[in-house]
């Protein structure tokens, strides 16, 4: 089993997709996800030490010292990047990291919905190791779906991970058997 499990957060994406889809609006501090609960998550999940790696845009020219400084404190290591051009630095950053963990052993958690990085993760299947996206699943690209036939594992940020402190408005497919009538009424 490998020893290490790297989990890959696009922030960006994450957040947009929480205040975009889910809360029409941009989310508030404490409507954003735990991140040292997600953390955690990862490493349980298979058993071994994580090293969480945040990517950030930056291209503003703005560092945002306090969130950094939040995930330093909860153990990841913030990787704000830049680019003077139209590039999205973070899908850069993110698939250049991917293929890079193909040439070392470890565990795969990528924390985004982007479909961009379905190749990336394609060839980390190919390796034999585990794979997985965590993400609000109903909004996961039908390019993952197609990895799961592969091999690729799904997990659900806020059923999975507990990665909030309250619940989400979300409208989504419920499997008969987690279905509890008391969580609507």
């Amino acid at each position: 089993m490998p020893d290490t499990s790297y989990l890959l957060v696009d922030g960006e994406n994450i957040d947009a997709t929480l205040g975009i889809s889910i809360l029409g609006m941009r989310p508030a501090p404490e409507q954003r996800p735990r991140w040292d609960r997600v953390r955690d998550y990862a490493a349980r999940l298979w058993s071994a030490p994580v090293k969480p790696l945040f990517f950030l845009n930056v291209s503003s020219g703005q560092l945002p010292a306090t969130f950094i400084q939040a995930l330093l404190a909860v153990g990841y290591r913030p990787i704000p990047l830049a680019s003077s051009g139209d590039e999205k630095v973070v899908d850069v950053a993110i698939s250049r990291t991917l293929a890079a963990l193909r040439e070392r052993d470890g565990n795969v958690l990528l924390a985004s919905h982007d479909a961009d990085f379905a190749p990336g993760m394609a060839a980390l299947l190919d390796s034999g190791r585990r794979v997985g996206v965590l993400a609000f699943r109903e909004f996961i690209s039908s390019a993952y779906r197609e990895l799961e036939l592969r091999g690729l594992e799904i997990h659900d940020l806020e059923s999975d991970a507990k990665a909030f402190n309250a619940p989400l408005p979300r409208v989504r497919v419920i499997q008969l058997s987690e279905f509890d009538p008391e969580d609507f009424l």
